[in-house]
């Protein structure tokens, strides 16, 4: 059983892939902003604010078989209506703060025997163009150039890819989902008329960090329900 670290692993998309990676037998050590109500059996957890550049990292002493870094925002503005800071935050939280922990973790993910895997997550919104989604859609699509270019530098020892799922039944897309009329228009504008509810994203995380993966690297998946590549109407 391997050592794992989810970042933003306490609620949404995160705590269903600990969960998962719990109920394999795996250690998984989950960074959040603030402690949960529970953890499942198997977890440690360390507080960290990702929007803080300055904020303390774990030590971790031992070589670590995955890492997913899960922090992320969804910052839906006009673009007129933009800031310089927002765009400054975007990045803080989905950028930087993993480009941050990867640093940090880089000798602990290649010092297991048969390589580590890093997981990212970006969104459907970087190659499918939507409104007023400029700022989070920078991000995401530095997100995507920084794993091809990690899984390029860190190959053969560390496997790095990108997930990009469309809007997910998450406490962070709570006011996306607000009611069920924003709900069902949600879930009409998606050629398989469904949004993603947590554990889709988290079973295809689970299994570009385990074995069952080990050819896989630079690559960016689409969980997206149809909206990214599909035309119904």
């Amino acid at each position: 059983m391997g050592k794992f670290v989810v970042a933003g692993g306490r609620a949404g998309i995160g705590r269903a892939l600990v969960e998962r990676l719990t109920r394999s037998g795996h250690d998984v050590l989950v960074l959040g902003r603030t402690y949960p109500a529970s953890l499942p059996p198997g977890c440690t957890f360390f507080e960290v604010d990702f929007r803080n550049p300055d904020a303390q990292l774990p030590v971790v002493n031992e070589p670590i078989s995955g890492l997913a870094y899960l922090p992320g925002t969804i910052r839906l503005k006009p673009f007129r209506s933009l800031k310089a800071h927002d765009f400054l935050e975007d990045l803080q939280i989905n950028v930087l703060g993993a480009i941050r922990l990867m640093q940090h973790l880089e000798a602990n993910l290649k010092g297991v025997n048969g390589g580590a895997s890093v997981v990212l997550f970006s969104t459907v919104a970087v190659h499918t163009g939507m409104p007023f989604h400029s700022s989070i859609a920078l991000a995401k699509g530095a997100v995507e150039g920084l794993a091809r270019s990690l899984a390029a530098e860190w190959a053969p020892s560390v496997r790095v890819n990108v997930i990009a799922p469309t809007l997910t039944n998450t406490d962070l897309a709570a006011g996306m989902l607000s009611n069920e009329q924003r709900k069902q228009a949600a879930i009409d504008r998606h050629p398989l008329k469904r949004i993603l509810e947590p554990d889709e994203p988290a079973s295809l995380a689970e299994w570009l960090l385990t074995g069952a993966s080990q050819s896989v690297s630079g690559q960016v998946f689409s969980l997206d329900a149809g909206i990214g590549s599909l035309k119904t109407g």
